[in-house]
């Protein structure tokens, strides 16, 4: 006994020391911050005196990029694969929830004994199975959608003393929305110390709409930086001093030798630089040289930075590495890094980096890698994107089958159009994008439904955010809602989780506003914030529900905040719409559903 006794405290204390001896991970990924949205970049009027420090002390992957938006770079990211593999192709019209059966960096080391924590923007999901608690994360602080403001975000969030989600309940936070995420990853951190830790921090900054308070605006203001690139710079500079923050925290705790810190955008710019939307071509704004940016399939909307630090592991000193990478990179890369066991489900595209991060370049692989932009409910062949190699870009910037060929390594700028000088060139890469195409046709297909009643999350909420709709009008931010855009052809995908009676209530306006149908909201004016108008009155006197073999209309009364049914639901797959009738049966869909299983 006493020998056996022995073993396993012996096993137990190797665990440990090999647990101790486990890097931690902090994973800060900024939205809408572009390549040239740095000052170590070249940038002539922004100062990141801090981001600037870590790309001193980082290897830097100096040909990195990503999908030239953010759902899917975030995608990407967490599941090590092509977007479109992973279910997502968009940031609206549910085209932004992968599926649940996909492997995220939560799930992999959560597996492997880490603490997870997320802060911030999740964006792939915001209700079970997945928002970010559902998906191996065990901590988590975040706003609502892919912006603060947005329609599932707490309504009348604006950046400033907002409430968020935290661990699945709303709470009200004091301070910036960037200062807050940082300030809980902290603390967390602080909480976990001991045990090693997978930090996914995520600021929604500097993603527009560009509120910021004026003392980090007004220096570039000062310099003569139109305001609205202003207040996008103002936003970075408190990215900047928030990441001073961290750093030194991490010193002081004496964890940065052991902490992977990674730093990466989402996408290119989106207020760095303005284009010629039809050329993509810069006319303002720095880009360092590039041609695009945020949503274009030119460098400057997908090629972004990629800074790793790890003194411990040998990551440091000031170091670049070529070659081809991309987002999905980084999942089997922290896994090498960290030694972490990669579950069988999780089919990769991406390939560790940590022989090229470790210094030996030499196993740099010659690579093709796609990037594209949809946008739509359905994607459509041939738009907007790019296949790379180590020389060459084929790039489609629009619906039609005609391409433009350039030679990055002679060309960064994307000036020349070199594909009648390469046909062959232009033919070999077009045949590896319709491979690519072929591989992911099948995918677009996916939905991921909405699961009612199901007892993780009981009642589910609903709203337009995730509509799918054909319609060209968008109904996705608080604005628009205020707004009272009309769209009549919207519906959810639903999964029944259970069978039984449900209540299932209508609304206008949010829950949390507190205000009947037929009401509206006030104006809300807040200092360093762009307004927001009053909400527009619809005279509505009806509300439809149209789900499994129901199709039921009932009165609307000018008291009611919602119009309430309640159902006998089957178990199993639907779509669910709703309206609101006026005007001699003119009608809008409902922007929010509640759908509560109320038993057997």
């Amino acid at each position: 006994m006493k020998t056996v006794l022995l073993a396993i405290s012996c096993s137990i204390m190797a665990y440990c020391t090999m647990a101790a001896a486990r890097p931690n991970v902090v994973l800060l990924i900024t939205d809408d911050q572009g390549y040239g949205d740095l000052s170590c970049h070249g940038n002539p009027v922004l100062k990141t005196p801090n981001l600037d420090k870590l790309h001193e002390q980082s290897v830097r992957l100096t040909d990195f990029h990503l999908d030239p938006m953010c759902a899917p770079s975030r995608t990407a990211l967490l599941t090590g694969r092509y977007s479109a593999r992973a279910g997502v192709w968009s940031t609206l019209n549910g085209c932004y929830i992968p599926p649940r059966t996909e492997v995220t960096l939560g799930h992999l080391f959560s597996a492997n004994g880490y603490d997870t924590s997320m802060f911030g923007k999740w964006h792939l999901g915001d209700a079970y199975p997945y928002s970010a608690r559902y998906r191996g994360f065990n901590y988590v602080v975040r706003h609502g959608a892919g912006v603060v403001g947005e329609v599932p975000d707490h309504w009348g969030n604006t950046y400033f003393n907002d409430t968020y989600l935290k661990n699945g309940e709303w709470e009200q936070f004091d301070g910036y929305c960037t200062d807050v995420w940082f300030e809980e990853a902290i603390k967390h951190i602080k909480s976990v110390k001991g045990k090693p830790f997978f930090c996914y921090l995520a600021p929604n900054a500097p993603h527009n709409p560009f509120n910021v308070d004026e003392r980090y605006s007004k220096p570039y203001l000062n310099a003569g930086v139109p305001e609205q690139r202003a207040r996008f710079y103002g936003m970075i500079a408190n990215i900047d001093e928030n990441v001073g923050r961290l750093l030194s925290f991490l010193e002081e705790e004496g964890l940065a030798e052991n902490t992977i810190i990674l730093f990466m955008g989402d996408n290119g710019t989106s207020g760095g630089a303005d284009i010629v939307w039809k050329t993509s071509m810069v006319k303002d704004g720095y880009n360092a040289g590039m041609r695009g940016k945020k949503m274009k399939p030119y460098e400057g909307g997908h090629r972004n930075s990629c800074f790793i630090r790890w003194p411990a592991g040998g990551i440091s000193g000031g170091r670049d590495v070529g070659g081809l990478s991309a987002h999905f990179d980084l999942f089997p890369t922290l896994a090498e890094l960290c030694d972490l066991n990669i579950p069988s489900a999780a089919k990769l595209d991406g390939i560790s980096l940590a022989p090229q991060l470790r210094g030996d370049e030499s196993v740099c692989p010659e690579r093709t890698l796609v990037t594209h932009n949809m946008q739509l409910v359905e994607p459509v062949k041939y738009k907007d994107f790019c296949v790379m190699d180590s020389r060459w870009r084929l790039v489609s910037p629009g619906l039609s089958e005609k391409t433009e060929l350039f030679d990055i390594q002679a060309d960064p700028g994307q000036l020349k159009d070199l594909s009648a000088d390469y046909p062959e060139v232009a033919k070999r890469l077009r045949k590896k994008y319709d491979a690519w195409w072929n591989e992911m046709l099948p995918v677009f297909g996916t939905v991921s439904r909405h699961v009612v009643g199901s007892p993780h999350e009981n009642p589910m909420e609903l709203n337009c955010h995730s509509w799918k709709t054909p319609s060209k009008e968008m109904s996705y931010d608080q604005l628009h809602v205020r707004q009272g855009i009309a769209i009549n052809d919207a519906y959810w995908p639903i999964e029944i989780e259970r069978a039984g009676r449900y209540r299932i209530e209508l609304r206008r306006w949010p829950r949390d506003a507190d205000v009947p149908i037929v009401g509206t909201v006030p104006a809300l004016h807040k200092p360093f914030c762009d307004p927001l108008p009053a909400g527009k009155v619809y005279p509505i006197v009806k509300a439809r529900l149209a789900v499994q073999d129901f199709d039921l209309t009932i009165p609307v009364s000018t008291a009611d905040k919602a119009a309430v049914f309640e159902l006998e639901f089957k178990a199993g797959q639907s779509r669910l719409q709703a309206w609101f009738a006026f005007d001699a049966d003119q009608t809008i869909n409902a922007y929010y559903v509640t759908v509560r299983w109320l038993g057997p």
